[in-house]
């Protein structure tokens, strides 16, 4: 398991404006090209925001349906190949050159791979062939994998090639997903795209999962004085094969259902038995001051919703629940919550400035939960009033990344405020 260290940082340089050099104007210029998360938590603010408007919009019938990945498809698509990708990228384009000290894409190659997201993202309301759209959302992850090779596979903790593998499942995905837009099957197309997406979201799970057991024991002592934050080694085992027997019974089956109903339940026990796993990890890593601290406390939200989600996940594969309510518990919830706080954190730690939240921040935290919160207790308590509660948690949700963008994005385009490179 990596360890939490955050190694080689990266030297610091005199400001371009200290320095006399017209590069000083060309670094300001590059400012968003500068590292990953730059380009891609903007864009992931803006198309969380632009997405959930469109898909309100489609369920009111007030946006005509995009000619791939159409409905409920197309958003759940979105959210998990558009807006968590777009997270994910950043994050690691910008966390592996500190953990490898080997530097990541930036300049035309950053703006390159930004460039294949948003075609894969905009191509559908184009009235793009599917072979096409299909092929620039297959394209994404190894482009990703081939941008990131040498920070991850040659970086001095051999644990971070890991994450070369979960791009090639995440390829995988893609490809099932997209199988049916391009026209590929015929008869096969939606249990495929179920199939892709839900191992989309398994594989999103493990990402998280193995970041969290990096990073929170050392936010947690960063942040807290005397902290003494746990990580017990069978538990992170236990924890891990959980989840990848998860990954690999709804890959054989999703959602279990007849024929074939043990496959079900078995994912039910190892999504319960990850979801408590999870909790025990927590209970390690928790100190109850981290409440008083918001940067670190929607961490901790965040990997509540995700054991609650696991928990739900395995009671919906026994019938005890909707299968929708366990997803949004897991994306509205985990996803969105983790997201919202990591992108926020990072943007303020690698733009230079203190590791405190806003006002506006501290709002859209709030809004973000409250979103899950609708989604998942709303919808399941009172079904009956499904599109209030899909409206209301869709605009919650809209409120909170329309205030991450206005917030971190100047931050996210201006050179670092230190002057440091970055």
């Amino acid at each position: 398991m990596p360890d939490a260290r955050l190694p080689t940082a990266i030297p610091r340089q005199p400001p371009p404006a200290a320095t006399g050099d017209p590069a000083g104007f060309r670094l300001r210029r590059r400012g968003l090209w500068a590292l990953g998360f730059r380009p891609f938590f903007l864009a992931a603010g803006l198309f969380a925001v632009v997405s959930m408007l469109l898909w309100l919009g489609l369920l009111y019938g007030w946006v005509g349906q995009p000619d791939y990945q159409a409905g409920s498809n197309w958003h759940a698509h979105e959210m998990l190949f558009g807006y968590t990708t777009a997270v994910i990228a950043g994050f690691l384009l910008t966390a592996a050159r500190n953990w490898s000290g080997l530097p990541t894409a930036g300049g035309p190659l950053l703006a390159a791979l930004v460039g294949l997201w948003l075609a894969a993202r905009v191509a559908p309301w184009l009235s793009a062939p599917g072979w096409l759209v299909g092929l620039l959302d297959i394209a994404f992850f190894p482009a990703l994998a081939l941008s990131l090779w040498r920070p991850l596979w040659q970086g001095p903790n051999p644990a971070n090639r890991l994450f070369l593998a979960v791009f090639a499942g995440c390829t995988l995905a893609s490809l099932l997903a997209s199988l049916a837009g391009m026209g590929l099957v015929d008869g096969l197309g939606a249990g495929l795209a179920a199939r892709g997406q839900r191992l989309m979201l398994d594989l999103v799970v493990v990402v998280i999962l193995l970041v969290g057991g990096r990073v929170m024991p050392f936010f947690t002592r960063a942040a807290l004085p005397d902290a003494a934050p746990k990580t017990w080694h069978r538990i992170e085992a236990l924890t891990f094969g959980a989840a990848l027997a998860l990954l690999v019974l709804h890959v054989a089956e999703p959602g279990g259902g007849r024929p074939g109903e043990w496959v079900g339940w078995l994912a039910g026990v190892a999504g319960m038995a990850a979801g408590a796993l999870q909790l025990v990890r927590f209970a390690g890593w928790h100190d109850r001051r981290a409440w008083r601290r918001p940067m670190l406390a929607v961490l901790y939200l965040g990997f509540l919703w995700l054991a609650l989600g696991l928990l739900l996940d395995g009671s919906a594969a026994f019938g005890l629940l909707p299968p929708s309510i366990a997803v949004h518990a897991l994306t509205a919830g985990a996803i969105g919550v983790l997201t919202l706080g990591m992108m926020t954190r990072v943007t303020l730690g690698h733009t230079g400035r203190a590791m405190q939240a806003s006002r506006l921040m501290l709002v859209a935290f709030v809004l973000v939960n409250l979103a899950a919160l609708l989604r998942t207790a709303g919808v399941w308590a009172l079904p009956e009033l499904y599109l209030t509660w899909m409206v209301a948690a869709g605009l919650c949700w809209v409120g909170a990344f329309a205030l991450f963008t206005g917030v971190c994005g100047p931050m996210l385009v201006a050179p670092r405020v230190d002057g440091k490179p970055g």
